[in-house]
């Protein structure tokens, strides 16, 4: 019975704070927005890069210079999806002033070099610091790449020389990996998303129940109760732990149905996130809830109002997002030790159930208990601050 009451207490306080937090609009919307943000983000972001690559597909191209090349110019509008216009007196500045993505603009002695097999100069003028213009220059650029080698095999063929003898190297390419794995690449700020639901799920209930209820002075008549503090503790950690866990597997199903509503199509991805999936997520993420429920409690019990607690969470948000930075900007392997850091071993494990290369379950074993025992370590480390009265009274 002495274990059971403890028990019992750590789940009226979980049910209290439940029920403050749900009827708290603000922390009702911060609940709902970290559920929200996630899949609306990645589906406003994979329409417009959607977008962008049916603008590439049928592009309009200013020609500066066509009778230099006839030739060249009927080359080009007889490639599909290709219009070639007039182009503007003063190319560059057509291009900054964002008149034209890309202006192809050909020489004088364009005619003279060509006829003599020498190398003749087309100019591609355009702003590669535009993101909108970069499908549309790279298509440019293929078709300027691919007339350019069909010129040089039809001479290569007038002077008797067969186009192969200047190849020495016939390369070819072995996929091995699935659609799913490269989709997973493509959409791998998916679990960066979901790992940032965990946080700000059970953010407003952490804040609110420790640095929060300690400004409004109601955290001394819930400590006199005969209670153990471990029990108060561990009651407010999961109950943040409880919202947050809702908030990822909300935020994973949202993220299950985006490829229906998305035109993945359009870009060659065939991605999807079933149910073995699904509970791969689920199976990685939800011993994190309590961890991050935890570390904000702990951050909120330290700070010295509810205002600084929220200053504290603002950091403290950056955390999950650190590992999908860093993996947009380099490698991150699948190394052991990585099992062993909270947030990345999470990280890692998301992005191969996603990718279609699920890991061992002593992965998903090693990261969900470094989850667990580092909450414990800071529900222990939560229950000494609250035995301290500068802590628990300090306003």
């Amino acid at each position: 019975m002495g274990r059971v009451k403890p028990l019992h207490q750590m789940l009226v306080v979980m049910r209290k704070e439940l029920k403050d937090s749900l009827r708290d609009r603000r922390a009702l919307f911060s609940i709902a927005f970290s559920i929200v943000v996630g899949p609306v983000l990645i589906g406003i972001m994979m329409n417009r890069i959607a977008d962008r690559q049916r603008e590439s597909e049928s592009v309009e191209i200013p020609v500066v210079g066509q009778q230099h090349a006839p030739a060249f110019v009927d080359w080009l509008r007889q490639q599909a999806g290709v219009s070639v216009i007039a182009g503007p007196q003063r190319p560059e500045q057509a291009v900054r002033d964002r008149l034209h993505d890309v202006v192809i603009v050909i020489t004088d002695d364009y005619a003279e070099k060509f006829r003599s097999s020498r190398p003749a100069t087309v100019r591609i003028v355009a702003d590669t610091s535009r993101n909108a213009a970069r499908p549309t220059l790279e298509r440019v650029r293929r078709l300027m790449q691919r007339y350019s080698a069909e010129i040089g095999a039809l001479r290569l063929i007038a002077r008797g020389v067969s186009p192969a003898g200047v190849t020495p190297l016939k390369l070819e390419e072995i996929e091995i990996s699935t659609a799913q794995q490269r989709a997973a690449q493509v959409l791998s700020f998916i679990p960066m998303f979901i790992i940032l639901a965990a946080f700000v799920g059970g953010m407003s209930i952490a804040t609110d129940s420790t640095a929060g209820e300690r400004e409004r002075g109601s955290l001394e008549s819930l400590l006199v109760n005969p209670a153990p503090r471990m029990a108060i503790v561990a009651g407010k950690c999961i109950a943040a732990a409880f919202i947050a866990m809702t908030a990822v597997v909300l935020t994973t199903t949202l993220s299950a149905n985006i490829p229906r509503f998305l035109p993945l199509q359009d870009m060659g991805i065939r991605f999807r996130i079933g149910r073995g999936e699904f509970l791969g997520v689920l199976a990685a993420m939800l011993p994190m809830c309590l961890f991050s429920a935890s570390l904000q409690a702990a951050v909120s019990t330290l700070a010295r109002s509810f205002k600084e607690a929220q200053s504290y969470m603002g950091v403290l948000v950056l955390l999950p997002m650190l590992p999908g930075m860093i993996s947009a900007v380099s490698t991150i392997g699948q190394e052991p030790w990585m099992y062993l850091v909270p947030v990345l071993g999470q990280h890692v494990l998301v992005m191969g159930v996603l990718g279609g290369r699920p890991e061992e379950w002593w992965a998903f074993v090693t990261a969900g208990l470094i989850a667990a025992l580092s909450a414990a370590l800071l529900i222990r480390t939560m229950t000494t601050l609250f035995k301290i009265e500068r802590i628990v009274f300090g306003r």
